[in-house]
């Protein structure tokens, strides 16, 4: 079986999308599911079997993205598409519309990926328009292109609920993006802290994505004052690029934290990432608008563990309270846990032992097989087999 993944980005730029493009396409081979890409070109990358890369250009305020051509997409997805047996759409922009184009015209079945909850994170990037006109016009332009689709599959059953609640009748299917749990679980953490500076029992808490301003970096800022009341030393490593460092190095400067927070950028997912998760000692997470919160899987695969906001798709992995505290969603009671936990750390090490052991229930390969079953149940259909197509939980 042949798929088509077409997407509006992928590494070289690194983000969530990028990641489980790359996980799916990595462990589908083993389930009979051959993955070609069609994805931006971002710079000179080499030439690599299965993937096409479109010229494009870099977006206004954003020097990571890039826009790619309009027609130059379309003809690239309908030419990839040809021998195909089914389009697995990743994001809504153009990528969206080749993709949905290609299908209809080639009559294959067509899917999407919804990794983003937009109506929370347009209004960081659009924040002169009314907020909620913003949001009214987020849900209708998702309702649109969901209703579209054959299928539809989601991170988290919060996302679910949340396009179930704009109106979206396209099936639904949650599925999250698994991890591959050896990689995770043998980091290096003396070595990193040797490459970076950072002392032997300097307790560190970790955050890893993207420094946007919807990941909630701030909050986690706010949070680390009232840690370093209860533990002074504490050194928070953010691990990421993005368009707010500017205004956190800021915050970092007018909140009196010029030492206690260090900006790595992005790390090496293969080596450099999993020795940084073994060199910290907490990973720590705020965002509100996660579909899933892929980097806590990964962090509770390397042994560390957690605390974190609960909200929206990060509650599936939260819930369950493994390897995890869920402090309540406000700077001082985050720092107080945070500061508590690092000051008795020993007395919540079976947080650490049973992380992995959580971890393990989310493997890539579980969620591979899932989604090998639905493009199965898809092509299915468009052969005339008698499987009905139905949402599921």
């Amino acid at each position: 079986m042949r798929i088509l993944m077409v997407s509006d980005v992928y590494f070289p730029r690194v983000n969530g999308v990028s990641t489980s493009i790359e996980t799916f396409r990595r462990t589908l081979a083993a389930h009979g599911v051959e993955v070609r890409l069609v994805v931006p070109r971002y710079g000179d990358e080499a030439a690599e079997d299965g993937v096409v890369r479109v010229a494009g250009r870099p977006v206004p305020g954003d020097r990571e993205d890039r826009l790619v051509g309009w027609r130059a997409m379309q003809r690239a997805v309908l030419a990839a598409a040809q021998d195909c047996d089914l389009i697995h759409i990743q994001t809504p922009f153009v990528a969206h519309y080749a993709g949905l184009r290609a299908a209809r015209k080639l009559g294959l079945p067509v899917l999407a990926t919804y990794h983003t909850l937009f109506e929370e994170y347009l209004q960081h990037y659009a924040r002169f328009l009314p907020g909620g006109w913003l949001k009214a016009q987020a849900r209708a332009f998702s309702r649109r292109q969901c209703n579209a689709l054959d299928a539809v599959v989601v991170p988290s059953t919060a996302m679910r609920q949340r396009l179930e609640s704009y109106g979206v009748t396209a099936p639904l299917h949650v599925l999250p993006t698994g991890i591959p749990l050896a990689r995770f679980a043998r980091g290096d953490g003396p070595a990193f802290r040797a490459r970076h500076g950072i002392p032997v029992g300097q307790p560190v808490a970790l955050f890893v994505g993207r420094v946007a301003h919807e990941k909630n970096i701030g909050f986690l800022l706010e949070a680390l004052v009232h840690a370093r009341r209860l533990r002074p030393e504490v050194l928070l490593v953010v691990a990421g690029e993005g368009p707010a460092m500017a205004d956190l190095q800021a915050q970092v400067r007018a909140l009196g934290l010029h030492g206690a927070v260090r900006f790595i950028g992005y790390l090496d997912r293969q080596k450099a990432l999993p020795d940084c998760y073994a060199a910290a000692d907490v990973f720590v997470f705020a965002s509100r608008t996660e579909t899933q919160g892929l980097v806590l899987l990964e962090a509770m695969a390397a042994g560390l563990p957690v605390i974190a906001l609960a909200e929206m798709g990060t509650i599936d992995i939260l819930a369950p309270g493994r390897g995890a505290f869920c402090p309540p969603p406000e700077p001082r009671a985050f720092g107080e846990m945070l500061g508590h936990f690092l000051n008795r750390s020993e007395a919540w090490r079976h947080l650490a032992e049973e992380a992995p052991a959580y971890a393990r229930e989310w493997s890539d390969t579980a969620m591979a097989a899932r989604l090998a079953g639905l493009y199965r149940d898809l092509a299915g259909l468009k052969i005339g087999l008698e499987r009905p197509l139905t949402a599921t939980a």
